[in-house]
């Protein structure tokens, strides 16, 4: 039986559930918000889908003792207004700093064993909150972090080239945020190195854009939804297949001693191992910059 509960459904967490719904994915899931209201609405929702579908799946909702045999828990819970606002996720901070304290303790009292893959925002610093609040080992949590900041890359380099964005690799590293940067030493297209096709100019402006798409989508709609829910979907099956995926996340990383967003392996485990890099200097420096930024932020909450 592979269950899951998803914590928080605004347009985020509704639009995990509906793909986990439809795709087969999930046998069971458990829907949790504080607005009773929205919740309800979401579980009729897709109750009335049931005779249409392709699959059976079991909704819960509001049942936190229903967390206690899932496998998988996704945390999408905060108000992106407050981000969308600032013009930065650390919009978010307070509230989900709190939000986080409160889900943690939740999910620890309903005696939960598996995985916690986080959406929330800021995404490093929510998923750190939450491994502290849980006690659980580092690798049991991690959010979705730099893997959708990666896709919007690989679109916009895939794009300038006219080629699939599947046939980009590389990675954008460090905070779901403002410090992210393209680590250009690791983006190959069809195996030929980015660095050799595009200037410094380019590269500039095309990590410029990738940071900047999330706001782009939000001020036109709203919120973000459709690539976020599509990341953490695939955590999510990588973990049910133990796929050993490698790919960015936000994990705890020992060398800088915070979450932040760098390759790894995820499967059953979770995070099962990071993978080093070879960066350049400059790389580096970025990334320790990243670093210090989010432990900055985390100590403010303490």
């Amino acid at each position: 039986m592979r269950k899951i509960g998803i914590i928080g459904m605004g347009h985020v967490g509704a639009t995990v559930a509906y793909t986990l719904f439809t795709h087969g994915i999930a046998d069971e899931l458990v829907l949790i918000d504080k607005d009773e209201d929205k919740v309800t609405a979401e579980y009729n929702d897709l109750h009335d889908t049931l005779a249409r579908n392709n699959t059976f799946v079991n909704v819960r909702m509001q049942d936190w003792d229903a967390l206690k045999d899932a496998d998988i828990i996704v945390t999408a819970f905060g108000d992106i207004a407050a981000s969308v606002k600032t013009g930065d996720r650390f919009g978010e901070v307070k509230l989900n700093a709190a939000n986080a304290k409160e889900v943690g303790k939740k999910i620890k009292d309903s005696g939960f064993k598996g995985i916690i893959i986080n959406i929330s925002n800021p995404c490093d610093v929510v998923s750190q909150i939450l491994q502290k609040t849980t006690g659980f080992k580092e690798n049991r949590v991690f959010g979705t972090g730099t893997f959708l900041d990666t896709a919007r890359m690989q679109r916009i380099v895939g794009e300038k080239l006219n080629q699939d964005p599947r046939n980009v690799e590389g990675f954008v590293l460090g905070e779901h945020g403002s410090s992210q940067f393209t680590a250009w030493s690791t983006v190959r297209v069809n195996n030929k190195i980015a660095l050799q096709l595009f200037s410094e100019d380019e590269q500039e402006k095309i990590s410029e854009q990738s940071n900047k798409n999330a706001f782009l989508v939000a001020k036109g709609k709203g919120y973000t939804s459709y690539a976020i829910a599509t990341c953490a979907v695939r955590l999510v099956e990588a973990v049910f297949s133990d796929a050993r995926l490698y790919c960015p996340v936000s994990t705890y990383n020992p060398e800088f001693k915070t979450y932040i967003g760098y390759p790894a392996i995820v499967g059953r485990d979770g995070v099962e191992e990071l993978i080093p890099l070879k960066l350049t200097e400059e790389e580096r420096n970025k990334l320790a910059t990243s670093a210090d930024k989010i432990k900055e932020n985390v100590d403010k909450l303490s």
